[in-house]
């Protein structure tokens, strides 16, 4: 009989935030697989986010494993359109004929082709993953008659005992997922728990309450209001797009710091939309303030970023070094010099 390492080890990768309620890393981003059946793991089941380009066939996998074959989710729920809560989804509506996709209604526009995401902001952040933004897709996604407006009565489809609150800020119609019992909530981009502008800190996954990235954030004042009313929930657990779960006191505690200095602690001092948002309606884009930096200032963002990642490739190598010369030298004793 394998023992209960041996066993943990050979399932799918991904970790159960609390019952019901797994989670699946997609290299720096988290999708979610909700259940209202907890432990019953053939029942139905909803997805919420689709993960980054190229990773359909990861989530089939891992979903497979924990419900079955052939058990396919009753639905799709996105907290936002982002390309990397997004990214896979073509490749899962084509395996999954039928499955419908949930998002707010102002949404829409980028995930049915008629309107792309105001530009990102390099300027803000000051991390790799800031630094790099502009390289990033804003462009819309074109999934047709195949997504649809979340309930307007805050009901989340597949998912009985959830509701979907609206937590705009870092998209126009971000929205956020909180069930009841429990008090757990899937937050989306609308928080994180990890310093989300920083390749460092997506690479070692320090837990901490943030604001939302930074860089794709084109109104800091509804950002903060959605952060202050993810705070007045008192969650238990907070499930975010980056970072790993938070839990308990430690969460409330920083979520409510967070909420009272917003200002402070996540909106830029100076940035594209700090001072003046973006502004859509539900057919998209309405306007987008100009950019605070010309093309070649974003080259050197770029030469910044990749020098940053060579540092850390360069670092890692030598700490390998030196680690693999330590463990050759342990148990050889050093010559004596001579007398």
């Amino acid at each position: 009989m394998l023992s209960n390492h041996a066993s943990r080890a050979s399932t799918p990768a991904f970790d159960e935030v609390v019952p019901g309620l797994h989670v699946l890393r997609d290299v720096f981003v988290n999708l979610y697989f909700a259940t209202t059946s907890p432990g019953a793991h053939r029942g139905e089941w909803v997805l919420i986010d689709a993960g980054l380009p190229g990773s359909a066939d990861k989530i089939r996998r891992y979903a497979a494993g924990v419900f079955g074959e052939m058990n396919p989710p009753v639905a799709i729920l996105l907290t936002h359109g982002h390309f990397d809560h997004v990214g896979a989804l073509g490749g899962l509506l084509e395996a999954w004929p039928g499955v419908p996709v949930y998002a707010h209604e102002l949404e829409l526009p980028y995930l049915t082709g008629r309107s792309d995401y105001p530009a990102p902001d390099p300027t803000v952040g000051g991390g790799l993953m800031a630094y790099s933004s502009f390289l990033y897709p804003k462009h819309a996604y074109d999934f047709g008659g195949r997504v649809q407006a979340l309930p307007t009565d805050g009901s989340v489809p597949g998912l009985p005992g959830w509701r979907w609150l609206p937590t705009p800020g870092h998209a126009f119609g971000h929205v956020s997922f909180f069930r009841e019992a429990g008090s757990v909530l899937v937050a989306g981009d609308a928080i994180t728990t990890v310093q989300g502008e920083s390749g460092r800190a997506t690479l070692t996954q320090q837990q901490q309450v943030h604001g939302p990235p930074a860089y794709f954030t084109p109104d800091w004042d509804a950002a903060r209001a959605s952060v202050q009313r993810l705070a007045a929930l008192q969650p238990e657990v907070a499930a975010t797009g980056h970072g790993i779960a938070m839990h308990g006191e430690q969460l409330r505690a920083e979520l409510a710091r967070l909420a009272e200095h917003f200002d402070t602690l996540a909106r830029p001092k100076i940035g594209r939309y700090v001072h003046q948002p973006a502004t859509a309606d539900a057919s998209g884009v309405r306007s987008v303030p100009p950019p605070l930096v010309s093309p070649w200032v974003k080259g050197l963002a770029v030469a910044g970023a990749l020098g940053a990642v060579a540092a850390l490739v360069v670092r890692r190598r030598s700490r390998q070094r030196h680690d693999r010369n330590s463990r050759h030298y342990a148990g050889v004793s050093r010559p004596q010099p001579r007398r």
